[in-house]
């Protein structure tokens, strides 16, 4: 398969009706209906009870024989062409759909293989462009190549124009894989991050929306075990009630945490982080392996996530900010999985080829902004301290943990203020923005300024009577606005015209 240089123009158009359309690997005649048959595997069920019930018991053969015949339709229906102008992809059973990708727009190039691939030597490659997928609209993957052919083939799609080069040959150079040399990688040590997510507690709740959706949850309470579990603790009394609760919240911790080290461990497994000067090529997985490959000169930045439960475990990851892959849409960005703080500080100084990112101390926004943090979170506590309060004039007799609920309130609400304001400030470095706001997400973004196409300065009612401002620098690349909070109104422009001198000068000397 020779695969020829990205071009332009009519002649380039015209050479590119002369390339053949390819099917896919035929190793995929085995993958396609296992596939099937596993997305369907309700509807086989369903057919099987049905065909039992009736005596009929071909029904769930003639169901699974229908997805095999649907997934070899799949094969002989899909086929694909590389040209200098458009990468695209010809496919439908029922409904024929061409995708056609302009290959000047292509941002990133996926490579996944679940298991099976992986047995018969497939993968998938997945293109972006950098548009958000809508509903309706389907992404362009070939599923599945030759693996052999795939990183000279993910190479000759990112390559764009290069001098002298007339034909990038896949075939010819089958082993090319220029990943470079390595800048980061996963150690197992790190599963003891994988606790402080929501990944398990996510699992359970998924898990109890399954159990209620087939009505398992009330045969499971009208089981005569759990009646009697619950008589017997109503007789215990309070304390032994609230002493099994404490302990159903440990299970459930033991449990979900569990589930995210197991995940965990599946997902970023032997991950890896390369970079060739050219691109960033990131590795990982146990049994789904992913690679993703990010054209350097689309690198606009990162952003370093600190939640506040891996915040306290130390942790941290690490997204890259890339024109053309949203991370706002849980796109390819990730660089680094939840690990070590200092870690993921070490790669993003090297990603950015700048070590001063994360030592650089941050302004403070000042006393407005901090009154803000504390308003917005001892608000929830004055509302029930105040009805609490009108019910005791009113006569009504308010119960103790109310009162301690209000406290409670008064308490969180303070520490979740004042972490809040800890973490909010922003720095200005030669090139760069550094902004960090958050506090149960925290984030730390460094973005370039070269990759910032405009700014706005806004301010709500509140904001104005505060005497503070928002600037929000918008960006192609990664969530298309990155946001300094509360700055003094004053020093808003000078903000501006420090990072893109010009820009704020305007607005600088209508200033009174």
């Amino acid at each position: 398969m020779s695969v020829p240089v990205e071009k332009a123009g009519d002649a380039a158009l015209a050479a590119e009706e002369e390339q053949p359309w390819l099917r896919l690997d035929r190793r995929m005649l085995l993958v396609h209906p296992v596939n099937e048959v596993v997305k369907l595997l309700p509807v086989i069920a369903v057919s099987w009870i049905v065909g039992s019930s009736s005596g009929n018991h071909y029904w769930g053969l003639i169901a699974v024989a229908a997805l095999v015949a649907y997934g070899v339709l799949r094969w002989f229906t899909t086929t694909y062409r590389i040209g200098p102008v458009h990468v695209q992809l010809r496919r439908g059973v029922f409904q024929k759909k061409v995708l056609s990708v302009p290959r000047n727009r292509i941002r990133s190039v996926d490579v996944e293989a679940r298991v099976l691939h992986r047995l018969l030597g497939l993968a998938v490659l997945r293109i972006g462009t950098g548009r958000q997928t809508g509903r309706g609209e389907e992404r362009f993957e070939l599923d599945a190549l030759d693996a052999a052919l795939v990183p000279g083939l993910r190479e000759a799609l990112l390559s764009g124009h290069r001098p002298n080069q007339l034909t990038a040959d896949v075939e010819a150079q089958p082993n090319v894989d220029p990943v470079g040399i390595e800048i980061g990688h996963w150690s197992p040590a790190w599963v003891r991050y994988a606790p402080f997510s929501v990944t398990g507690l996510i699992a359970i709740g998924a898990l109890v929306g399954i159990v209620f959706q087939y009505g398992l949850a009330e045969r499971i309470a009208r089981s005569p075990a759990l009646e009697e579990g619950f008589e017997s603790a109503e007789q215990a009394g309070t304390l032994v009630l609230a002493v099994l609760g404490l302990i159903a919240l440990v299970v459930l911790f033991v449990v979900a945490s569990a589930l995210a080290c197991v995940r965990y461990l599946v997902v970023y497994g032997r991950m890896t982080v390369n970079d060739s000067g050219r691109t960033l090529h990131v590795s990982h997985g146990l049994l789904r392996t992913r690679q993703t490959t990010l054209d350097r000169q689309r690198l606009r930045g990162t952003t370093l996530k600190e939640p506040l439960l891996l915040r306290l475990a130390g942790g941290a990851s690490l997204d890259a900010i890339m024109t053309g892959v949203s991370a706002e849409h849980r796109e390819s960005s990730l660089l680094l999985p939840q690990g070590p703080r200092s870690e993921a500080t070490r790669v993003m100084a090297t990603v950015l080829g700048d070590g001063r990112q994360a030592a650089t101390p941050l302004v403070e926004h000042g006393p407005a902004a901090r009154r803000r943090r504390y308003t917005r979170a001892l608000w929830p506590m004055v509302l029930a301290a105040g009805v609490a309060a009108g019910l005791t004039l009113a006569g009504r007799h308010v119960p103790w943990p109310v009162w301690t609920g209000v406290v409670l309130l008064a308490v969180a609400g303070a520490g979740l203020a004042w972490d809040r304001y800890r973490g909010l400030g922003h720095a200005v470095l030669p090139g760069w923005l550094i902004t960090r706001s958050g506090s149960l997400d925290r984030r730390r973004d460094s973005l370039e300024s070269a990759g910032i196409i405009g700014w706005t300065v806004r301010q709500t009612f509140f904001q104005r009577r505060a005497g503070v401002a928002t600037v929000i620098a918008a960006t192609p690349a990664g969530t298309g606005r990155y946001v300094v909070h509360d700055l003094p109104a004053d020093r808003a422009w000078a903000l501006v015209d420090a990072v893109t001198p010009g820009a704020g000068d305007i607005w600088l000397r209508t200033q009174p």
